[in-house]
């Protein structure tokens, strides 16, 4: 049956899902950041961090990929455009809904984790903010930063298109959420330390655009400094995207077997097909 809406339909699996990936992974962070306070208990640590979000990933991915691709990424967005044909008309509409996605689930994160935020750290300083959106690690410049997301941006576009591409042996389509979710934890624990692995600029933006909001006075700027960094977690992720699509198309895929019947992940299929 055909919806009657679709474009509203895709951009409801946009925002919702890019909601549910940063309820579990700034929720996660909350935890760990506030989650001693005031017995010093830990409540997690950097696997607990890179599980969290990996899993908000797959738990995303199940909740969007049916209606909308789940891109939940504006890189992966992008990529997609280049690379695989989705239309050039959404683009905007679903940057735009995984922007505000990203920025309901924080708001929500915020809200709720506002006690324990308080406690630990009442003046709403940098100390917190890593709750919400990224930042160099101590001793690391802006443009090391930049060069990280670059890196781990590619690494995520090339492994997804790798695993959605009909002529690569995809694993089955149940299978490929948690897959997709597994990557995220292992670009984590490889690129986690740099700049906090960001590799999506909604999920950036849009909570770090909650936390100016509601009090984080510095949000827009690098944690070791007075450098204006809101920048790099959008910019380096778009780049990044690209070279790890370009990648697997000209590096892999056109390498490959055709297949009997190619179908992409991510890509709006013809109308017969949707309705089946």
């Amino acid at each position: 049956m055909k919806t009657k809406h679709p474009l509203l339909g895709e951009l409801s699996g946009e925002l919702l899902g890019t909601a549910i990936l940063v309820l579990f992974g700034c929720g996660v962070v909350a935890q760990v950041v506030t989650g001693g306070f005031p017995d010093s208990v830990t409540s997690g640590d950097h696997n607990s961090i890179a599980f969290g979000w990996g899993l908000g990933v797959t738990m995303a991915v199940f909740v969007a990929g049916r209606i909308s691709g789940a891109h939940l990424n504006p890189a992966v967005t992008v990529a997609l455009t280049v690379f695989r044909g989705f239309e050039r008309r959404k683009v905007l509409p679903y940057i735009g809904a995984q922007m505000i996605g990203a920025f309901v689930g924080a708001l929500i994160v915020r809200v709720v984790y506002a006690d324990q935020i308080a406690a630990v750290d009442a003046g709403h300083t940098k100390a917190t903010q890593g709750i919400f959106s990224t930042s160099p690690g101590e001793g690391v410049s802006v443009m090391t930063a930049f060069a990280d997301q670059i890196v781990g941006t590619a690494l995520l576009v090339m492994v997804i298109f790798a695993l959605t591409s009909a002529i690569n042996n995809p694993p089955l389509a149940n299978t490929a959420p948690l897959i997709i979710g597994l990557l995220v934890v292992a670009i984590g624990m490889a690129w986690g330390t740099n700049a906090g692995y960001a590799i999506n600029p909604a999920r950036d933006f849009g909570p770090r655009l909650a936390s100016w909001i509601t009090g984080y006075q510095e949000a827009m700027f690098s944690a070791n400094g007075p450098e204006l960094y809101v920048w790099v977690p959008i910019v380096a992720p778009i780049i990044g995207g690209l070279i790890g699509g370009a990648l697997f198309v000209y590096g892999i895929e056109r390498f490959l077997p055709p297949a009997t019947q190619p179908q992409e992940i991510g890509v709006e299929q013809p109308a017969e097909l949707q309705d089946r």
